[in-house]
């Protein structure tokens, strides 16, 4: 279970995050929904520790987080896809991939155990880096120089980071954002088969919501830095709040 509870930020006199309590369970999908400058994208910085609060909490299973690093919130187990973009740039993108997977398994061995030592067959960490590539269908992919791909298969390699680093909590913040129409899709299924896995939870940021109608079970609501609405999505985009908030349309026409 994800939870943050009251957690806070303020920007000089401006609260951009206003003591937003919510929690996550595995096996659920939630998107976090809300106009532009509504706070989405500095709550989800607030929980994987882009940001540093100014009240509040974030706990994991129980962990407390709040006072650590973003990278140590990624080895406590959430995973943010843009933290991983261009990992390591002029590598192959089957070396990046097979790197995280390496890394993965270096920390549940030894957190300082040589990264080049974890297996002596590495064949094991190439087969892995190949299962996660075919399944964001990149194997065509495998050889080329990280840097000189474009956008859309950056944002797949995102993913396939992600999925190699096996966190607890995906995080997604608009995940098809800069994709044409015919790559787009490949993200959303990537998202509908990591949704099969009831261990997991994952958060989504996005605009479309058409995406949201079809992926989430949950929605939540901020607008200005507060949680508004939270529930089942046809009951919350149907909501007076939501269709002033976030659909733009008048009180009175709601």
């Amino acid at each position: 279970m994800l939870a943050t509870q009251d957690l806070t930020i303020r920007f000089g006199g401006h609260v951009a995050v206003n003591a937003v309590s919510c929690a996550f369970a595995p096996g659920t999908l939630t998107a976090i929904v809300g106009p532009n400058g509504a706070g989405k994208t500095t709550y989800f910085n607030l929980i994987s520790g882009q940001l540093k609060a100014s009240a509040g909490s974030v706990r994991l299973g129980g962990r407390e987080l709040t006072g650590l690093s973003a990278s140590a919130r990624t080895r406590a187990g959430l995973g943010r896809a843009f933290q991983l973009t261009n990992l390591f740039p002029n590598l192959s993108v089957l070396e990046n991939v097979r790197l995280a997977v390496q890394a993965t398994q270096a920390g549940k061995h030894h957190r300082g155990l040589n990264l080049w030592s974890i297996w002596s067959d590495h064949r094991q960490l190439t087969e892995r880096a190949e299962e996660i590539l075919h399944a964001v269908a990149m194997q065509e992919r495998r050889d080329t120089p990280v840097a000189s791909l474009p956008h859309g298969d950056q944002r797949k390699l995102e993913v396939a980071l992600l999925m190699a680093l096996e966190p607890q909590v995906y995080m997604f913040d608009e995940p098809t954002a800069g994709m044409s129409h015919d790559e787009a899709p490949v993200i959303l299924n990537l998202i509908r088969a990591l949704k099969q896995d009831k261990s997991k939870t994952i958060l989504l940021v996005e605009h479309k919501m058409d995406v949201v109608r079809e992926l989430a079970d949950r929605i939540i609501v901020l607008t200005n830095g507060t949680l508004v609405a939270d529930g089942a999505p046809a009951e919350v985009i149907a909501s007076p709040v939501v269709q002033e908030a976030y659909l733009g349309v008048a009180k009175e026409a709601a």
